[in-house]
């Protein structure tokens, strides 16, 4: 089960399906994880209280481009408030795999770079922190 799981954050990894400038974005943040040097952008486009577009653009290990094409096909077309309240475990178990504490900054780095955006974007901020 675990090799499963590894072909589809590989795949999400070669081939993330929102990566690229996000056009018309109306939101956007960039977030950096300096100790491995992941790096995301996420651009989102707002319209009528839901996420309308999401594009991603960044590099780093597997995880962090993995999570970060899982959670924008995630959130591709949700309420904002609902986006808003996704959690670090939401954002685990879209990956599916055991994390290990050295890993955890990278996977999170996509729902810490939503949250900002949103906030940046005068969203309202998550009930809950990312880490």
């Amino acid at each position: 089960m675990d090799d499963l799981y590894r072909d589809y954050i590989l795949e999400h990894y070669r081939r993330p399906p929102n990566f690229g400038v996000l056009e018309g974005a109306n939101a956007s943040h960039e977030g950096a994880n300096p100790l491995c040097g992941d790096r995301i952008t996420l651009q989102l486009r707002l319209a009528d209280g839901k996420i309308a577009g999401v594009g991603f653009t960044g590099r780093g290990c597997a995880i962090s481009q993995a999570s970060a094409s899982l959670l924008t096909d995630e959130v591709k077309g949700k309420p904002v408030v609902d986006a808003s309240a996704l959690t670090s475990q939401d954002v685990l178990d879209l990956l599916g795999i055991d994390i290990s504490p050295a890993r955890l900054k990278c996977a999170l780095l996509s729902l810490e770079t939503l949250q900002h955006a949103l906030m940046d974007a005068g969203q309202p901020a998550a009930a809950q922190p990312a880490a």
